[in-house]
């Protein structure tokens, strides 16, 4: 199998324009002390299925990813990966307690759109450069259709960060039912409702755009890219990121994201 050649790698990351903060991300003690326990217990009185748990990277970073309908979404993605995750999170949860003490004090990554996220992006930078995991959710907020299909278009900063992070296993995650156990505007939770999870098989970026299904590249055009104009440039790394994250989210949704 084809890789990047150096060269083409650090082109690649190069481009994407993204750093950390030059902090390292530490997974917090009580995210850690909620991993241990909290799942026993949210299995014991949920009517959680998952498929595909063989599929988790167990080891090294990570980028977990998947549809988003209800507020349980990222909890119930922290029971299919067996690992803590950090999630991009709308500065909505941050601004009340007992929201705020639960965010900060597991990891979670305020984001404030208005600003573009990108103090968010670099703290997004530091979690996958520390070899934890990071959590997002592409279509940016929860579903506000009433009716299914419920997936919407995914925003392209996962492909950004994945582009920065190319040989990262980037895992879909399509999540089917938790808008039935906590509908939105509700605040009671009907936990006998079923939820189907399915975890769908890893790909990192340079797979995908050495693959002819996907970014359809080889390390000649992507070194070929560096002689364009950088109108012509950043046209071509706008098409590469949408094209990702549109496959991207055509896999959840065939994966069975309602």
């Amino acid at each position: 199998m084809e890789r990047l050649s150096e060269a083409s790698l650090k082109f690649l990351t190069s481009s994407v324009n993204l750093e950390g903060t030059g902090k390292k991300f530490r997974t917090p003690v009580l995210f850690k002390f909620c991993e241990a326990y909290v799942p026993t217990l949210m299995r014991s009185f949920t009517n959680i299925h998952f498929k595909g748990l063989e599929n988790v990277p167990m080891k090294g970073a990570a980028i977990f990813s998947g549809n988003h309908l209800s507020n349980l979404d990222p909890f119930i993605k922290i029971l299919a990966s067996q690992r803590p995750i950090h999630f991009l999170a709308k500065e909505g949860h941050f601004q009340k307690q007992p929201n705020r003490f639960i965010m900060k004090n597991t990891g979670q990554i305020e984001t404030f759109r208005k600003s573009g996220g990108k103090d968010a992006l670099s703290r997004a930078y530091d979690v996958l450069d520390s070899g934890l995991c990071l959590g997002i959710f592409p279509e940016g907020t929860r579903s506000r259709k009433e009716s299914p299909p419920y997936l919407q278009n995914g925003k392209t900063g996962i492909a950004r960060i994945a582009a920065r992070f190319p040989k990262t296993p980037v895992v879909p995650i399509s999540i089917n039912g938790s808008r039935e156990v906590m509908p939105p505007g509700k605040t009671m939770l009907r936990f006998w409702k079923r939820v189907d999870v399915r975890v769908g098989k890893p790909i990192t970026f340079e797979e995908w755009i050495l693959n002819e299904n996907g970014g359809n590249m080889n390390n000649e055009d992507i070194i070929g890219a560096q002689n364009l104009g950088e109108e012509k440039r950043d046209e071509l790394f706008r098409k590469l990121y949408r094209n990702f994250t549109n496959q991207l989210m055509e896999t959840i949704r065939i994966m069975g994201a309602p």
